[in-house]
């Protein structure tokens, strides 16, 4: 049982103050994205010790539990982050499994390399992944029904839309494959787009739909001005989480998160395909191979209460799962004894005890816990705990 420090990464899109402020740190002027928690190659957290907790399971992989092993390797099998966004993130989706083994393989045939800014594979694992706010979160989240978005669209009275409009009012998936992949596609921005901005500026005051829309269309314009995400963005469906809310996305969803802070939990894997929204590579054939394009009604992540303070978030993602656990005086078991375990501190504080052992943390602090260990929690807080999601 180790406490844990994580690796900050400092993507443009990030809060300069919402990571700083949990982890109990002065604010700096520079955007703190995201904070890793786990054994990814790319950024590992290091232990107590000073070795990395990536160092740590290849040295003995029994840390990270049995079961784990026989179905995943000698890996860590998820990744937990803090996600701190005060503008919106790509838009993008992550693959199967399959689809990631084969594209990971045949890139690495036939190319882009590693570390080549147009390489769309970075590993051969699919990325589900869950996002639990920690305060009010926005996020898109799948696609609207095309025929409600249709409708939104012709009102905003923009005559150049006319022809999308009219194909999304077919419904269906192959109506919304159709319009985006014509919007991803070199002139998907265009007059069109200027217009669509244009019209959305001083619209929908009395229509809170449309006013929604207008909303995404300007926020996403300001960031992102002249890429044809915007309009895709508007596609989709709009989620607002409140604290202790959480949102599933599972391979082929097409996301993107817009603002506020979140506790992050993964698959252990880096593949994402992105779609708009950025100035990063954008592979549109690629990702249509993995969009989803089924129109989807997103809801919150259900809540298995285990009683003495302990809450599941149930997904179907074999390679995590993710407890909250609220700390009172009375003890409560940290669940998930036969898997390695990351713990992290949200709220006041908590205490981890182990036979003789025991580790105090506080806000903004985690420890990895190892298979085997029976650890004992108490305190006054709220706390994260991850772990392989086998069952």
């Amino acid at each position: 049982m180790q406490t844990l420090s994580g690796v900050i990464q400092p993507y443009a899109w990030g809060s300069s103050t919402l990571i700083p402020e949990l982890l109990r740190q002065e604010p700096t002027d520079e955007p703190q994205a995201e904070l890793w928690l786990g054994a990814h190659p790319a950024a590992p957290a290091r232990l107590a010790d000073g070795s990395t907790l990536a160092e740590l399971v290849e040295r003995d992989p029994r840390v990270v539990g049995t079961a784990s092993v026989e179905a995943f390797g000698p890996r860590l099998p998820y990744l937990l982050k803090l996600l701190a966004a005060d503008q919106p993130l790509s838009l993008q989706a992550h693959p199967t499994r399959e689809q990631a083994e084969a594209g990971w393989a045949r890139e690495e045939r036939d190319g882009p390399g590693q570390g080549e800014p147009s390489r769309s594979y970075k590993d051969d694992w699919p990325k589900p992944e869950m996002i639990v706010a920690l305060t009010d979160f926005e996020a898109l989240c799948g696609f609207a029904d095309p025929t409600r978005t249709a409708g939104l669209w012709a009102r905003l009275g923009v005559e150049e839309l006319s022809p999308l409009v009219e194909e999304l009012r077919r419904g269906g998936t192959e109506a919304l494959r159709t319009v985006v992949l014509r919007l991803l596609g070199e002139d998907g921005w265009g007059p069109v787009g200027e217009q669509a901005v244009e019209a959305a500026r001083g619209t929908g005051e009395d229509d809170a739909e449309l006013a929604t829309l207008c909303r995404t269309l300007l926020e996403t314009a300001e960031h992102h001005p002249g890429d044809p995400g915007v309009l895709v963005a508007t596609l989709m469906n709009q989620v607002s989480l409140r604290p202790g809310q959480a949102l599933f996305l599972g391979a082929g969803n097409l996301h993107a998160y817009l603002s506020g802070l979140g506790v992050e939990v993964m698959a252990n894997s880096d593949n994402v395909l992105r779609g708009g929204l950025t100035s990063k590579h954008v592979d549109v054939d690629e990702l249509a191979s993995v969009l989803d394009f089924s129109v989807i009604d997103p809801v919150p992540v259900e809540l298995d209460d285990e009683g003495e303070g302990r809450a599941r978030f149930l997904t179907p993602a074999p390679e995590f799962a993710l407890w909250r656990v609220d700390c009172s005086d009375t003890p409560t078991t940290v669940p998930a004894r036969t898997t390695g375990r990351i713990v992290l501190v949200t709220r006041g504080r908590v205490l981890l005890r182990t036979g003789n052992t025991s580790l105090t943390l506080h806000r903004g602090e985690s420890a990895f816990l190892p298979a085997g260990e029976q650890v004992a929690v108490n305190g006054s807080g709220t706390a994260y705990v991850a772990a392989p999601g086998l069952r």
